[in-house]
């Protein structure tokens, strides 16, 4: 396959995307650390996107046309959402929302066909993945809705808005690099001659598909310590000072 300057560039960017987005999480949140590695992820990942849906349309790809789009909004939006104050929102979001909505519609409507289909799937994507992409798509639509229709999110919804959207495009982005049918990490390394050279723990698949899911895992571990964590800090915080008043009143004169 002929590596055109389009294709570098994607390959270039994802990988960053990947390294900074690995590094971002690892920083506190809202440290320095977090905000640089955060502004590179963003950049470069909205750059592997563009170069996605290019490719997809020269190549007649659906699939990585509609990956690209949503990874595209995704990661757009999760930046916004984290650039924003409280309950912000504009007429652009109106727009945007048309975007998921469309392609969760249309993905639900291509594994529906599928399923229909005699034989396996021609691109190798099972009808379950475009389910699961359609349904990711329609509840970020969904979310979409509640904060135009709720005037924006607020504090912890407005945090974990932001988190869960950087965090899929991150494993969309994974997903394409070690699991997608090209296999680039196996093809880069034997390219520059190094797969002979490295341990064949390396090219194992089980390590490929843990590093591919391996961003919904810290999905689901941001989701829950940004709740809960929040809660548990508010409740305690109202108990302090439900305690405080008792001692108050107690210690007044009779």
């Amino acid at each position: 396959m002929s590596v055109t300057p389009i294709l570098l560039v994607h390959i270039c960017a994802g990988s960053l995307g990947l390294l900074s987005g690995a590094t971002a999480i690892t920083f506190r949140k809202g440290s320095h650390g977090h905000v640089l590695a955060g502004k590179v992820f963003v950049l470069s990942m909205l750059t592997m996107a563009a170069g996605a849906v290019y490719l997809a349309i020269v190549r007649h790809q659906p699939n990585n046309l509609g990956g690209g789009i949503l990874t595209f909004y995704l990661i757009g939006t999760a930046w916004l959402t984290a650039r924003r104050c409280d309950g912000e929102t504009s007429r652009l979001d109106w727009i945007g929302l048309l975007i998921p909505l469309t392609l969760g519609i249309l993905t639900w409507i291509s594994g529906v066909e599928k399923m229909r289909a005699p034989g396996p799937p021609q691109d190798g994507v099972p009808a379950g993945m475009h389910f699961f992409m359609g349904s990711v798509a329609l509840l970020a639509a969904t979310g979409d809705i509640r904060m135009l229709v709720g005037s924006g999110v607020l504090g912890t919804k407005r945090i974990a808005r932001h988190l869960w959207r950087m965090c899929f495009g991150l494993f969309i982005a994974a997903g394409s690099f070690f699991l997608g049918p090209s296999n680039r990490p196996l093809r880069l390394l034997s390219s520059l001659g190094l797969g002979r050279h490295l341990s064949p723990a390396i090219f194992n698949t089980g390590l490929y598909l843990f590093l591919s899911i391996l961003p919904l895992i810290l999905l689901i571990f941001w989701l829950i310590r940004v709740r809960f964590g929040n809660a548990y800090k508010k409740t305690s915080s109202y108990r302090t000072e439900q305690g405080r008043t008792a001692f108050g009143e107690q210690s007044l004169p009779g």
